[in-house]
């Protein structure tokens, strides 16, 4: 097939490389280097003019924002299949009041929450929140739009911030897991479990970003826990708004079983690269029946290797970020390495965004995972960069106790 990627970052890079390892003949805009080493990219944001160009059988879009822009609704009116919601449906990204007054009509578990149209009402509502209380901005933020705050003061600045239509929220406890599944207005196939790391620093510390690194392990829910997803989850929102494409759960974990903590309406990033990775084949058809409605009864099958991607970010990310750095090592490292954030510059190839590379392997298990792909990390190098050194520590300890556990020791 002749297929359209939409978008420009790692997450693109990762399904336009899968693609082409399955064979098919991959274009992608806006793309970026790493994309125009599998495909051909053209640098456009009119993207019904370069659909025209490539005449596409299958199109596929990465980012959030020209989904809440509406392009699958454009595509659609033209004849053209894409994998993606209508603008309606994109909408449970692209305002957290929205998806949340969802959450509570279909009864679909999550945290205690007030919607905020002003600061003022905001800062009233904080009297009814224990500390640490969740701030979040209604709509798009790039990964940056949530804050925890620990006391008042920083409550205040959170809604300063992010306001003036917010989310209170209050702050549940648990172990965090990416579910996404593929929609096709009736039917709902699950992907592996993976778990982004969000914050900058190791041991979850400092600022939130779009995410420092993900894992993808069979082990992360069982297939009770999955089903329970699907039941309490995915099929009442597929049900209530037919959604198409990818549906992504952002969960916590709690004792009191899996609470929904936000939803998007695309692939994560990083959780695409690691997912990539572990996919054996036939992504491709999966897809069409996805744009199609066909999804019923289609299946995926994995690798049982776990796979890892740490990402390695600029300077100065998640705040002011320094482009223009040389980047080298990537051709002998060891681990595919998905472009997320350059260039080709006066230096080659450069930094041109925040994250910049997602380092991704496998491994016979998730330590040896872990392994292989901090391996390759210390073989690249460009000024500035940083990385977190604990991606799938959680897994890790928690395998390490099951393991105890079931030897008796």
């Amino acid at each position: 097939m002749r297929i359209l990627i939409i978008g420009s970052g790692g997450r693109e890079h990762a399904l336009a490389w899968r693609l082409k390892r399955e064979g098919h003949d991959v274009f992608a805009a806006q793309g970026n280097p790493g994309i125009a080493q599998v495909g051909r990219v053209i640098p456009s944001t009119d993207y019904v003019a370069v659909a025209a160009s490539v005449e596409p059988d299958l199109t596929v879009v990465g980012p959030e924002a020209p989904l809440v822009a509406g392009i699958v609704d454009q595509f659609r009116a033209l004849g053209r299949p894409i994998v993606g919601p209508n603008q309606a449906n994109a909408r449970l990204e692209g305002s957290k009041i929205h998806s949340k007054d969802l959450m509570h009509r279909l009864g679909i578990p999550t945290a205690r929450y007030h919607r905020a149209e002003t600061q003022e009402d905001a800062l009233k509502a904080l009297a009814d929140f224990a500390y640490p209380v969740v701030v979040k901005a209604d709509g798009l933020a790039a990964g940056k739009g949530v804050i925890i705050a620990q006391d008042r003061e920083e409550a205040e600045e959170a809604i300063t911030k992010l306001g003036p239509r917010l989310i209170l929220e209050e702050f549940i406890r648990g172990e965090e897991v990416s579910f996404i599944v593929l929609c096709d207005g009736k039917t709902a196939l699950p992907l592996e479990a993976t778990q982004d790391h969000k914050a900058v620093g190791d041991g979850d510390t400092g600022p939130n970003t779009g995410g420092m690194g993900a894992y993808c392990d069979g082990r992360i829910l069982s297939r009770e826990d999955s089903e329970n997803v699907m039941r309490t989850v995915i099929e009442l929102v597929v049900a209530h708004t037919q959604f198409t494409g990818f549906l992504y759960a952002g969960l916590m974990m709690t004792a009191d079983g899996p609470k929904v903590l936000e939803f998007n309406v695309r692939l994560g990033d990083p959780e695409t690269q690691p997912l990539m990775h572990r996919i054996k084949g036939g992504f491709g058809q999966v897809l069409m029946r996805t744009a199609t409605g066909t999804l019923r009864g289609a299946a995926l099958e994995w690798n049982a290797e776990p796979s890892v991607c740490v990402v390695l970010a600029a300077a100065g990310y998640p705040g002011q970020v320094r482009t223009g750095d040389a980047i080298s090592g990537i051709e002998d490292c060891g681990a595919e390495v998905f472009h997320a954030g350059t260039r080709v510059g006066a230096k080659g190839l450069e930094t041109g965004g925040g994250r910049v590379l997602g380092v991704t392997a496998s491994g016979r298990d998730l330590r040896a995972a872990v392994a292989n792909t901090y391996a390759a990390v210390s073989k690249i190098h460009f000024d500035g960069m940083h990385y977190r050194h604990d991606i799938a520590r959680k897994g890790l300890k928690r395998w390490d106790a099951d393991t105890i556990k079931a030897s008796g020791t």
